[in-house]
């Protein structure tokens, strides 16, 4: 029973997702509204399931004194100061919630944004070196689309812009939909996996 419930829920749900947005019946539609309300439901236990799954673990390192502990009490001291501002005066623009936020989380995902750069310069050098004729094509057209993103590629170069846009509007444009088919593709798959009881790692492992 612990393996055929969950199963049977699945399968009765997704095939009634499925349904609803082929048959635009107002019973369907009904039916899509109430999940949705049952999923916000859902979603408000399994924050407060995160919540405590997040407190448990720092609060662990803090008493064994764990590495990057440090981390653990500035991750708990930040959770508790946001959770009683918002509590006490709201989150509205003008109260503190927002103002914590603007003015501290907004910095600090800046500077995390800021450092991808260099990450991404490193990854980029390895992945453009001219090793191959692909290498050297993908080189290539990374330095003209670059150069023609900003003001003084036009001065270097004057058509260097269209060049640019149509590397970006048609070679680059095929890729994204490849790969967007792709995801698609796989998507579809996974959820038929999931609906049928193919693939049942959400049952927490149980074979």
């Amino acid at each position: 029973m612990r393996r055929q419930i969950p199963l049977a829920i699945t399968l009765v749900g997704g095939v009634v997702m499925i349904i609803q947005y082929f048959i635009p019946h107002q019973i369907s539609q009904e039916i899509y509204r109430g999940s949705l309300d049952w999923l916000m439901i859902i979603a408000g236990f399994t924050m407060v399931l995160g919540i405590g799954s997040l407190v448990i673990h720092h609060t662990d390192k803090l008493k064994h004194h764990r590495e990057g502990w440090g981390y653990s009490l500035v991750t708990l001291a930040g959770l508790a100061v946001m959770s009683i501002v918002g509590l006490i005066w709201g989150m509205a623009g003008d109260k503190p919630f927002m103002q914590i936020f603007i003015y501290a989380q907004n910095p600090i995902q800046a500077t995390m944004f800021s450092l991808l750069a260099f990450f991404i310069a490193s990854a980029a050098y390895r992945a453009f070196r001219a090793r191959s004729f692909v290498a050297t094509l993908l080189l290539l057209s990374a330095i003209i689309v670059m150069i023609g993103r900003v003001p003084i590629g036009a001065k270097i170069w004057s058509p260097i812009r269209l060049v640019s846009d149509w590397l970006l509007d048609y070679p680059n444009m095929v890729a994204k939909r490849a790969i967007g088919l792709g995801v698609g593709l796989g998507m579809i798959s996974t959820a038929l996996k999931i609906i049928l009881g193919i693939e049942r790692s959400y049952l927490g492992g149980v074979k």
